[in-house]
Order: structure tokens, then sequence, then C-alpha cells
């Protein structure tokens, strides 16, 4: 699957999510159901997956976790805000130049819109 229709599977999964439960709750019922979602759709996803810092050649186990890496390819971060501010990009880009993907996906689920709180975020 290309990068482009694996994204548009991961935001479809993702509005089936928030037209179920709707905005309100935790970040991590958002994680467990759209991961749900995401597996039933026959998607490889990793849940909560450990990503260590490189410095100096040295392995940091500094505690980042990405919610969810699907195919090895798109990181998807999940938020439950009122908005989201720059920091949350920043930390979606500080995730894809640790792990290597080219896009991410930040989903705030707390919006009566989802369409409203989606933002791809892309490195080269």
């Amino acid at each position: 699957m290309k990068t482009n229709e694996l994204s548009h599977a991961i935001i479809g999964s993702a509005m089936k999510v928030h037209t179920a439960l709707g905005p309100g709750l935790l970040e991590s019922a958002y994680e467990s159901c759209l991961y749900y979602e995401l597996v039933q759709a026959g998607l490889q996803v990793d849940k909560q997956k450990a990503q260590p810092l490189i410095y100096r050649d040295v392995k940091q186990d500094v505690g980042y976790r990405i919610d969810l890496i699907v195919e090895n390819s798109i990181i998807v971060e999940i938020k439950a805000v009122d908005e989201l501010n720059p920091i949350h990009v920043a930390q979606v880009l500080t995730y894809l130049k640790l792990s290597n993907c080219k896009l991410g996906l930040l989903i705030n689920f707390n919006v009566q819109r989802l369409k409203d709180g989606i933002k791809r975020v892309i490195i080269d």
C-alpha cells in the first residue's frame, strides 16, 4: 500500500472511532480504539513503541514512546486537547527524525469535526 493510500486508511479509521466516541475522552481511549480499527483493517501496527535516542553513537533510552506506527512507515500521534500547538508538531517531527519515517499524522480527537483535528507532518 502506498503512503497516501495508507494515510487515507488511517484517517478513515480515525473517523470511525471519532464518530462512535465523539470528543471528551482520554487519549488512551482513542489510541486503543484506533489501534483496534487499524488491526481489523489488516494493517501492521505497533502501539506505544519505545523510540531510543542515539547520541554520539550511544543508544539512550530516555522514555520516548510513539503512540502508533502503522506499517513501519507512518507515525500516528494522538491528542485529546483543546487545540493543537506548535509543540505537538515539534513532537511529531522529533519522532519522525528518530524513527526515519517520513510521514506523521497528528490527530486531535477533542474536536467536533475530526477533519479539523488532523495535521499531516512530513519530513524530507
